[in-house]
């Protein structure tokens, strides 16, 4: 089938830094056949200038159209510039500001550009709270059928992210000891050297939670917990990790921690702001092969180091023994188990090894976002989130919002630190 990509805000930070090199990357593997895209933008904009080094994969595929978002007559012109025909899929993906996105889905609800053979693109934030997800995912169910909505989590789509599921189900060691009985506690990390780096505005918005504890984090943890009984059927996972989604309490506020580092107030210029940049929560789920697993998730700027990990802990039977299975999304992606082993020499001395896969150095791993557009044009919608994975993850978290909401003391915690400083403090 034809597919015509239309991008929403085709000169933003987004387009020019993921969409654009991942087009280009699929294009030039030859994964989309008969794909075309118009770039939509605000203003007059060159067509060299927006492609820029990308400019021989793209440009005899890529058209621009200038557009007032706010102008039904515009919308009308749209549909009349893309003239898709009967064996042509159109995706809408919308690399906006999330104040833009309801508007655009209505406009293009009412110029009857919402068809069967219309899809939606939706990047993250999906609402700030559990209330304003809700709100949105009724807003879009009046235009759009949930088939043709694809919410995006990158990180669902990196390739170490997929190889959580794929190790489990064909790995019968690690399929045999994945339950509480075996399992000591799950650690979920993504962790981040630089601070907020000029996103004043989106920050002072967004937060730790949101931005990354709320889909990134909560996703990753779904594919660890979720089941997978008999053969691996990708299209199912949806329903899986929404079902161990549905099982995780919701989050103690106790258990939380919240803190921000110590020249972020300087930074945004508001010394009074108690917006985090590090959050520690321990959950637990009530899925019995689950019991009494704490479950903690983890996120920071401004730390020791830049890592995103999943790290399984497993039980000892005696003292001194323990195991960690650790799966690495970012960076120098591959798994690694952490092992004891008798250190060489005369005495009977012990110490850890590690065990681990890389991927051979001249391997290319393809982009997350080059496997969100392969999939939304494929409709393979095992690696975007439905609208529940969206509104359980907000439920989880909602009582840390809304405790959080209600003081405004903030720990400190200095630039470079470690997580166990901080949790520790």
């Amino acid at each position: 089938m034809k597919s015509t990509l239309v991008i929403f805000g085709i000169t933003g930070d987004l387009a020019q830094r993921k969409l654009l090199p991942a087009l280009s990357s699929v294009i030039e593997a030859e994964k989309c056949d008969e794909l075309r895209i118009i770039g939509v933008s605000r203003r007059e904009v060159e067509q060299f200038e927006v492609l820029g080094e990308h400019h021989q994969h793209l440009d005899g595929t890529t058209s621009l159209f200038q557009m007032d978002l706010n102008d039904t007559q515009h919308y009308e012109r749209l549909k009349d510039y893309i003239d898709a025909g009967d064996d042509e899929q159109v995706l809408y993906y919308l690399s906006v500001p999330p104040d833009s996105v309801t508007n655009i889905i209505e406009r293009l609800g009412q110029a009857g550009m919402n068809g069967p053979r219309h899809k939606l693109l939706l990047e993250k934030p999906f609402g700030k709270d559990l209330d304003s997800a809700r709100a949105m995912v009724e807003h879009t169910a009046t235009y759009f059928d949930e088939s043709q909505v694809y919410r995006i989590d990158h990180f669902l789509a990196k390739e170490m992210a997929q190889n959580i599921v794929a190790f489990r189900a064909r790995n019968a060691i690690f399929s045999h000891l994945w339950s509480a009985e075996y399992i000591e506690r799950v650690e979920v990390v993504a962790l981040e050297s630089i601070g907020i780096e000029g996103r004043v505005a989106f920050y002072e918005q967004t937060g730790a939670l949101r931005d990354v504890v709320q889909g990134h984090l909560m996703q990753l943890l779904a594919l660890v917990l979720l089941s997978l009984e008999g053969e691996l059927d990708w299209e199912s996972l949806p329903g899986h990790r929404l079902a161990a989604l549905s099982a995780v309490e919701p989050a103690d506020p106790v258990r939380s921690i919240r803190a921000q580092y110590d020249n972020y107030q300087s930074e945004v210029d508001n010394p009074h702001s108690p917006v985090e940049t590090f959050v520690s929560l321990e959950l637990h789920s009530n899925n019995p092969r689950w019991a009494s697993v704490p479950l903690r998730l983890t996120t920071g700027k401004a730390l020791d180091c830049k890592k995103t990990e999943v790290r399984i802990h497993f039980r000892g039977s005696t003292n001194g023994q323990g195991d960690c299975l650790i799966f690495k999304i970012q960076p120098d992606e591959g798994i690694e188990i952490d092992l004891m082993t008798k250190k060489p020499g005369y005495d009977q001395e012990l110490e850890h090894q590690k065990l681990s896969y890389m991927y051979p150095a001249d391997t290319r791993l393809p982009d997350a976002y080059e496997q969100v557009l392969v999939d939304a044009i494929s409709s393979r919608k095992s690696l975007f989130a439905t609208n529940d994975e969206v509104l359980r993850a907000w439920e989880i978290l909602a009582p840390v919002q809304q405790y959080w909401s209600s003081v405004t003391d903030v720990q400190k915690y200095p630039s470079g630190s470690s997580v166990d400083d901080i949790i520790n403090a």
